[in-house]
């Protein structure tokens, strides 16, 4: 049996009809087909998403990027259960970019807009520590994000594993004692060998 990864969805409005309508990258389920697992994914109009994952056998989950939090309360309220599924459950999750961002502030953290385009299709080198180690110590990532996060600024129990050379803002949080991770990059929009190193940890 493959590993079932559930991804969460944006919500987009339709051009040319008046309707909204969930969302993903091709990205995804692209990249998690050739890591050897199912993709799922988890809408923002289901009833009972914690009943949703229980019926799906969920062995993993990812909140994906794009929009800002705050854009829209349903899909804020569905990736906060699905955190809470993840914490209850114990299964492993990881939050991509605004995902992160979403982790940070369940656990108490802050997020802040910056006033630049520093970090937006600008790729940039991060510094990765011995929290969670990659193909290498220093690697190079994409970056599309207006916010960023401070390390003065990160939630309760969640420790920093990559740094920004460019300006020291927090691209890699990990949870101390809980199977939760985030990154500002995205792995799926270039998945080398790191790609595949970080999800595999994650979910294998």
């Amino acid at each position: 049996m493959k590993s079932v990864i559930g991804i969460s969805l944006r919500i987009t409005n339709a051009e040319k009809y008046v309707e909204k309508r969930d969302s993903i990258s091709h990205d995804w389920p692209i990249l998690l087909q050739d890591l050897g697992f199912t993709p799922l994914l988890i809408p923002n109009t289901i009833s009972d998403v914690t009943t949703y994952l229980d019926e799906m056998k969920i062995s993993g989950l990812i909140l994906s990027g794009g929009d800002n939090i705050g854009d829209d309360k349903l899909r804020d309220n569905t990736e906060t259960t699905i955190l809470d599924y993840a914490i209850s459950h114990n299964v492993p999750l990881i939050g991509v970019c605004r995902g992160m961002q979403i982790i940070n502030t369940f656990f108490g953290g802050k997020v802040q807009s910056v006033g630049n385009s520093n970090h937006v299709n600008k790729p940039h080198m991060v510094n990765i520590d011995n929290h969670f180690s990659l193909e290498n110590n220093s690697i190079q990532v994409n970056s599309f994000h207006h916010n960023t996060i401070d390390q003065r600024n990160l939630g309760r129990n969640l420790t920093s594993f990559a740094v920004s050379k460019h300006d020291n803002t927090v691209e890699g949080l990990i949870h101390n004692e809980l199977p939760i991770i985030g990154v500002m990059w995205h792995p799926e929009r270039n998945p080398d060998q790191n790609s595949h190193i970080l999800l595999k940890k994650i979910f294998s």
